[in-house]
């Protein structure tokens, strides 16, 4: 649609703005069973114009309500009682988060029309397999799946709506600071159910400093000093960890893990049914998340390929939530990238071309790391390849399945295949700290796995007779493949490994039996 195409024109920066902004003028209402619609809205409005409104399932029925101006939230506010103290006593901290029930329920008729409900989880993969078989081109079965998996704009809303809850914390210590959301919530791969990445961020303090050159003082505020920027970060995530445990409307299993390499808090806001993981601004993860922003934004079957492929690899364990020895959701996502910069025409630029099309204002060196592209996607070439994504996805299982891991690292900067520099099983440049391998985590038995499972679903796509399996109501195409390969390749799966050297086999199996144990673990950290 043209609205769809215009959005697609922003930046990430200007999406981010107006989001928030959003976000600020939103209230979150658990409604009551038996509602009309109507007489909802007509009540609101007494407070304002209502913008926009959806409602979604979670315990019952939520409605979110987004006001066209701020003001609206407080004239309501004064409006809301507080719970009468009963059977619990209460936490007075006023939110935006309110419960409606009916003075009089009897009155209302239930010939209502029911309530349009905005779905906030995606298909399970056995209804997302049928609704493949109907599709009539592996194209586009890759686009139904995107559609199925991908954010909607309902979804997105209440991301925001979380991030901006946890910020009213915040600004209680910390009057400038703002929560961001990053990663998969706004880099445009995120899928349905995903977690809520978010960051506390005090950079609008900084801005600040540079209006104070006037005048012959130099003037600063008096604030507490400690050893190390980590020690800051840690002491305030605790603070605020404890706040949302403590005061939190809807914040259940409040998690410090304050040792790790990126200290965070993580929590369930059960208002809007985020998992969150709560960490202090981390600029270099903002950039990759801008980076893969651009990326999907370019050309629409780069979301396409990368959905396809995750679900693809989740479905044959070679993903999994938890932390683990297997290749992340991340690393897949820029193996597809690289494989799409690879293509001949290229159908994504390298991180160097975007970089020598960056202006003054794109201009970012964060921890003496060159992190500067281009932000504006109008200056940006469209691609001249024109490979449809039946052929891109066989060519994907084709390139992997054959890549020289031993020798070979993928390089996003340059789009090349470069000489690993260390003896990691895979390794992937990270981007922007060009010392890091991002798939360091993933061991041997684990890549071979991946490589066996490309070499079958490339061989799949070969031999397939689309017409006999859909004559036969087989599943076909894309549908195939998202079936796992189960005892009937097993044969077949074991020459897929041959050339991948057999004395892995026994490990493989053995990760398999640790992938199951490890999937009961919850995941901790990223």
């Amino acid at each position: 649609t043209d609205a769809e195409v215009s959005t697609r024109k922003k930046t990430f920066a200007e999406v981010q703005t107006e989001r928030l902004d959003q976000a600020e003028r939103t209230v979150l209402i658990k409604c009551p069973s038996k509602l009309n619609e109507k007489k909802l809205l007509q009540y609101l409005s007494s407070h304002g114009n209502v913008k926009s409104h959806f409602f979604f399932e979670n315990r019952g029925i939520s409605a979110l309500i987004e006001f066209s101006e701020k003001s609206s939230i407080a004239s309501l506010q004064d409006a809301i009682g507080i719970p009468s103290a009963s059977e619990h006593h209460v936490v007075p901290f006023k939110s935006r988060l309110f419960t409606f029930t009916l003075k009089n329920p009897v009155s209302q008729h239930v010939e209502d029309t029911p309530l349009h409900l905005s779905p906030q989880c995606h298909i399970p993969v056995k209804d997302l397999i049928q609704k493949l078989c109907l599709a009539d081109s592996i194209s586009s079965q890759m686009y139904v799946l995107l559609n199925e998996y991908q954010l909607t704009e309902e979804n997105i809303k209440l991301r925001f709506l979380a991030c901006s809850l946890v910020r009213d914390f915040a600004r209680a210590y910390f009057p400038d600071s703002t929560v961001k959301p990053f990663g998969s919530s706004v880099n445009t791969f995120g899928k349905l159910g995903s977690d809520v990445d978010m960051f506390l961020d005090f950079r609008d303090t900084e801005k600040h400093a540079t209006k104070m050159q006037k005048g012959p003082f130099e003037m600063e505020y008096q604030m507490k000093r400690l050893p190390s920027e980590r020690l800051a970060t840690q002491r305030i995530l605790s603070v605020i960890g404890d706040c949302l445990d403590n005061f939190g409307p809807g914040c259940t299993n409040v998690q410090k893990i304050l040792n790790a390499r990126c200290p965070l808090v993580k929590f369930s806001h059960q208002p809007t049914g985020f998992e969150c993981d709560l960490s202090v601004s981390n600029s270099i993860a903002i950039r990759s998340s801008e980076l893969l922003y651009i990326y999907g934004c370019l050309d629409s079957r780069v979301r396409a390929l990368v959905f396809t492929i995750r679900c693809w690899a989740r479905v044959h364990g070679l993903t999994n939530s938890a932390p683990g020895t297997w290749i992340t959701n991340f690393s897949l996502t820029m193996m597809v990238m690289f494989f799409l910069q690879r293509r001949s025409p290229p159908i994504i630029p390298t991180l160097d071309q975007l970089k020598e099309l960056a202006g003054e204002k794109d201009k970012h060196i964060i921890g003496g790391y060159d992190c500067s592209f281009v932000s504006d996607l109008r200056k940006i070439k469209p691609t001249k390849n024109t490979e449809t994504l039946d052929v891109l996805l066989g060519e994907f299982f084709e390139y992997f399945g054959n890549f020289d891991f031993r020798k070979n690292s993928l390089n996003l900067r340059k789009g090349k295949e470069v000489n690993k520099p260390e003896s990691s099983p895979l390794y992937i440049w990270n981007p922007f700290e060009q010392d890091l391998n991002i798939s360091k985590n993933v061991n041997q038995p684990q890549l071979e796995k991946f490589i066996a499972m490309a070499r079958e679903s490339a061989w799949m796509l070969q031999k397939e007779d689309k017409t006999q399996q859909m004559i036969n109501k087989e599943p076909w195409g894309l549908a195939a493949l998202l079936i796992p390969f189960g005892k009937s390749n097993s044969r077949r799966m074991k020459n897929r490994m041959k050339g991948i050297g057999s004395e892995t086999i026994r490990s493989l199996l053995d990760s398999l039996k640790l992938n199951n144990a490890n999937s009961q673990q919850k995941a901790v950290g990223k």
